[in-house]
């Protein structure tokens, strides 16, 4: 079997997230109206949405019953 590849992340997951929905909307912004463009604003949306789930469940006012 073989072993599998660690990947230490240098940015968090919203950060990356947020740079990817931004990239996605720079490049809807370059494409005429369409399917294709609109494909790439519902991932940029997606990803930003991503971003504050991640951000919510990661913020210090939600904490596990005790």
């Amino acid at each position: 079997m073989t072993e599998r590849r660690r990947l230490k992340q240098t940015y968090s997951l919203e950060e990356r997230l947020a740079e990817l929905a931004t990239r996605y909307k720079e490049q809807a912004s370059a494409l005429p109206a369409g399917a294709e463009r609109e494909a790439l604003l519902r991932k940029a949306r997606l990803a930003d949405t991503g971003a504050h789930i991640s951000d919510w469940l990661t913020s210090p006012g939600l904490q596990s019953p005790k």
